[in-house]
C-alpha cells in the first residue's frame, strides 16, 4: 500500500494539518487561522502565535484523520516545518511530530517552509513538469528560483529588503487597514482608480533579478500624509501600490523565463493569490507561448497539505530519520537544502 504522510504546519500564525497517500493524492486537511487574535495588535504576536498552535495541533489531527478514516497506525512518515519561521512556532510543531512518530516508531522529515509552497502546484490539475522557474512571493520572503526536481533549486534573484508581502501589508498599514493587509489593500484597490497616482517600480529595468521594495514604502508614506485620506483617495492609493508592485513581479518573472529559456512559471505564496498578478502573468506570458501555474487559493497561504505533500516526494528519496533529536532553523536559506 501507497505511504502515507501526515503534514503539520506551525511556522507562523496558521496551524495546517494534512494527509497525503502517494496515488491518492491529499485525503484531508484542515486549517486553523489565527487572524482574528492578531488582529487586534496589527500583527503577528509570537508567544502568542505558539501557544495557540500548542491548543491547535492535536484536535486538527484528530479531525484530519476522523476524516480520512485514518488510524494511527497506517501512518508511515511524519513531515513537519523545520524553518523558516518563528522559531517558538515552528518547535510547537517539531516537538510534536517528532514525539508521535516515536510513540509510532515511524521516521519523520523537516520540511523547509518555502519547498512547500514552490511545490504545492504540483497539488492542482493540470499541474507542471520539471524544470520551470518559480516565483516565491509569500509574508516575508520574494524570490526567483529555478526548479530542475525536487531539491534541485537554483537561485536567480531575491529581495534586497522588504518582500512584496511586507510591500503590500506596510502599505495597507499605512492606509490604516486591518490585518492582514494583502487582502485588504487588494479589496480596496479594486475601488481605485488607475494611473491616478505614479509610485516608483524600483529596479524594474536593472537588468539583474532581483528585487527591492523599500523604496516603493517610503514613497507610499509621503503620498499618504500629503493626501486628504478620504476614502476615495485611499482607494486611489490602494490601486498605485498594487499596480506597482505587480508590475515589478510580472516584470522579473518574464526576465526570469527569457534568462533560463523555460517557458513554465509556478507562483506560489501568499501573495499568489492577488488576482491583478495573476492576470498580468497569465497574460503576459501566455501571450509569449508560456504557461504559468498556480496552487488552488486555498493552499496559497501557509498549509499543512504542502507540507505532507512535500514530505511524501522527500520520502521517495529515501529521506526521513527515526532520530528524534530535532532542531528548527528560523532563518534557512532554501538554496541551502
Amino acid at each position: 500500500m501507497p505511504l502515507i504522510t501526515l503534514g503539520i504546519e506551525s511556522s507562523c500564525d496558521e496551524t495546517g494539518i494534512a494527509l497525503y497517500q502517494m496515488g491518492r493524492g491529499l485525503l484531508a486537511h484542515a486549517l486553523y487561522t489565527q487572524v482574528a487574535m492578531h488582529n487586534e495588535y496589527g500583527g503577528v504576536v509570537p508567544e502568542l502565535a505558539s501557544r495557540d498552535h500548542v491548543r491547535r495541533v492535536i484536535p486538527l489531527v484528530r479531525q484530519v484523520m476522523r476524516e480520512a478514516d485514518v488510524s494511527l497506525d497506517q501512518i508511515n512518515v511524519i513531515a513537519y516545518t523545520q524553518g523558516p519561521g518563528l522559531g517558538g512556532a515552528l518547535l510547537v510543531g517539531a516537538s510534536i511530530a517528532n514525539a508521535l512518530a516515536y510513540a509510532l516508531d515511524i521516521p519523520t522529515i523537516g520540511i523547509h517552509h518555502l519547498e512547500g509552497h514552490l511545490l504545492s502546484p504540483l497539488l492542482s490539475d493540470p499541474a507542471p513538469e520539471f524544470p520551470f522557474v518559480a516565483l516565491l512571493v509569500s509574508g516575508g520572503h520574494t524570490q526567483l528560483m529555478r526548479v530542475d526536481g525536487v531539491g534541485l533549486y537554483t537561485l536567480l534573484g531575491e529581495t534586497l529588503d522588504d518582500a512584496a508581502g511586507e510591500a503590500f501589508d506596510k502599505s495597507a498599514k499605512l492606509l490604516g487597514l486591518s490585518y492582514p493587509g494583502g487582502p485588504a489593500l487588494a479589496k480596496l484597490a479594486a475601488l481605485g482608480r488607475p494611473g491616478l497616482y505614479k509610485l516608483p517600480r524600483p529596479m524594474l529595468h536593472s537588468g539583474e533579478l532581483d528585487f527591492s521594495f523599500s523604496g516603493l514604502k517610503t514613497a507610499v508614506m509621503t503620498l499618504v500624509k500629503q493626501s486628504n485620506n478620504d476614502e476615495q483617495t485611499r482607494a486611489d492609493i490602494a490601486c498605485a501600490v498594487q499596480e506597482a508592485i505587480v508590475d515589478v513581479l510580472a516584470h522579473k518573472a518574464r526576465a526570469a523565463l527569457a534568462q533560463t529559456g523555460l517557458n513554465q512559471l509556478v507562483v506560489a505564496g501568499g501573495v499568489g493569490a492577488n488576482q491583478l498578478l495573476r492576470s498580468r502573468l497569465t497574460e503576459g506570458i501566455g501571450k509569449r507561448g508560456g504557461k504559468v501555474f498556480y496552487p488552488d487559493l486555498e493552499f496559497c497561504t501557509d498549509n499543512g497539505a504542502m507540507i505532507a505533500f512535500a514530505g511524501a516526494l522527500r520520502l521517495e528519496q529515501q529521506q526521513g530519520k527515526k532520530d528524534y533529536r530535532f532542531n528548527v532553523k528560523p532563518r534557512w536559506n532554501l538554496a541551502e537544502i
